[in-house]
């Protein structure tokens, strides 16, 4: 029970560690108010409608504003993992020291009991008295 549960908590702060180092980026392209493509870790694909900016021949002075928009979410992970102990507060170090100590002594092992009649053998059974006197266990 015991290494199964230390086998648990390994993976678990495995896992942890893993998420809390991981980065990464969503990307989200937006046609008017409605989401159309989202991507993680690559470039979302457009709608298609990409207007062009009116250019230097055109002769027009309106320029219709583009109706598609491109999101951005960047999520860190964090980049530095080793925490010193020399960093800590007094009262961390107190907190940390006493957890490990406590820790350590909740786990102490069960003292094996003496059995008296453990080099003893079983009577022989030379008859079977419940069928004897026949009694039954229903």
């Amino acid at each position: 029970m015991k290494k199964v549960f230390q086998k648990i908590s390994a993976v678990f702060m495995a896992v942890v560690v893993l998420l809390s180092t991981l980065s990464f980026t969503i990307d989200m392209h937006y046609c008017g108010n409605t989401l159309i493509d989202a991507a993680v870790f690559q470039k979302a694909k457009g709608c298609g409608m990409k207007m062009d900016v009116a250019t230097a021949n055109s002769m027009c002075s309106i320029v219709k504003k583009d109706c598609c928009k491109e999101d951005q979410i960047k999520v860190k992970g964090q980049d530095e993992l080793k925490i010193s102990f020399e960093k800590l507060s007094v009262d961390q170090q107190f907190f940390v020291a006493s957890f490990v100590y406590t820790y350590i002594n909740l786990f102490e092992g069960i003292e094996k009991k003496a059995i008296a009649f453990k080099e003893y053998s079983p009577p022989i059974v030379i008859k079977q008295i419940y069928k004897l006197d026949e009694t039954y266990l229903i």
